[in-house]
């Protein structure tokens, strides 16, 4: 038991790493009476988000959108281009689980945005390449219904 913790105090423990590991740098720094520091926590998970709020504030900063970016505008635009993005992959993902595929390709986005009203009016410039038309038939070409049942004639 203290051949294992002598071991682990010289940093060749399990782990593979270089270092003396967590445990061994937290007890020296309560020794020497150092406050620990804790984990850096990025401004997209203080929002509780995964699109990243900094990049984006910083492509707002650089594009000079306006002389002044305030902090609450890069967390509001990651939070709407969040949810954008996680429509139309949950109605593409739908638009290829109708065609029985696993992978979600141009096409199925494709299908997603134009079946959806909203989506429509929001990409009505955008045009997907390579990737058809979306299957419709004009009612005029159906075959007109017979208001007989049957065509042979019955006794």
């Amino acid at each position: 038991m203290e051949a294992e913790q002598q071991i682990k105090a010289k940093g060749k423990g399990k782990s593979k790493g270089k270092g003396k590991g967590k445990e061994v740098e937290k007890e020296e720094a309560a020794e020497k009476g150092e406050k620990e520091r804790k984990a850096a926590e990025t401004k997209s998970s203080r929002a509780g988000l995964q699109f990243p709020v900094g990049r984006i504030s910083r492509y707002l900063k650089k594009g000079r959108y306006g002389s002044r970016i305030g902090v609450g505008a890069a967390v509001y635009m990651a939070a709407v281009l969040e949810y954008l993005a996680a429509e139309v992959l949950e109605l593409a993902g739908n638009a290829a689980a109708d065609n029985k595929k696993r992978r979600i390709t141009p096409r199925h986005l494709m299908l997603a945005v134009q079946s959806d009203e909203e989506l429509q009016n929001l990409m009505s410039d955008v045009t997907f390449p390579s990737c058809g038309v979306v299957p419709h038939i004009p009612l005029p070409l159906f075959p007109k219904k017979s208001n007989q049942s049957n065509s042979f004639n019955q006794p």
